[in-house]
């Protein structure tokens, strides 16, 4: 069984663009999820959203930065809960940016799911979000 989700994009961006879309609370609400990130280790912050009707998840997710590497690497928990509460999803999401000759590569790594139907799930999420991200950075002058 695959542990973790990989996924690599390639933004016609600078890096610094992607950057503050992955650390501005406001640009990350607009494709990940409303929080109140701020790209310090050691900061506790949320994710929230509303879980999907089949959804397995509460709508929470609550995290840690846990490295900061301005403009290249970018690292926090990810811990969330099923919706009756009876399990506990604790995981680690690393982003790293590369910059290229022709904008970012941006490579997601989301490690540490013990069980098939969460890779599954958050591949998909990651997926969607990404794609979303993707299409505001591209409108970007």
């Amino acid at each position: 069984m695959e542990k973790e989700v990989n996924r690599t994009w390639l933004f016609h961006r600078p890096p610094e663009e992607v950057w503050e879309y992955l650390t501005n609370p406001e640009l990350l609400e607009l494709w990940l999820m409303k929080s109140d990130f701020q790209p310090v280790p050691g900061h506790k912050f949320h994710f929230v959203y509303l879980p999907k009707i089949d959804s397995n998840y509460n709508g929470a997710v609550n995290c840690e930065v846990l490295e900061v590497n301005p403009v290249s690497k970018l690292s926090y928990s990810w811990e969330t809960t099923t919706r009756n509460g009876s399990r506990k999803l604790n995981s680690i999401v690393i982003w790293t940016l590369a910059a290229k000759e022709n904008g970012t590569e941006l490579h997601l790594r989301h490690t540490g799911f013990t069980l098939s139907e969460d890779v599954s799930a958050h591949s998909t999420g990651w997926n969607t979000c990404l794609k979303r991200a993707e299409e505001l950075l591209n409108t970007v002058k």
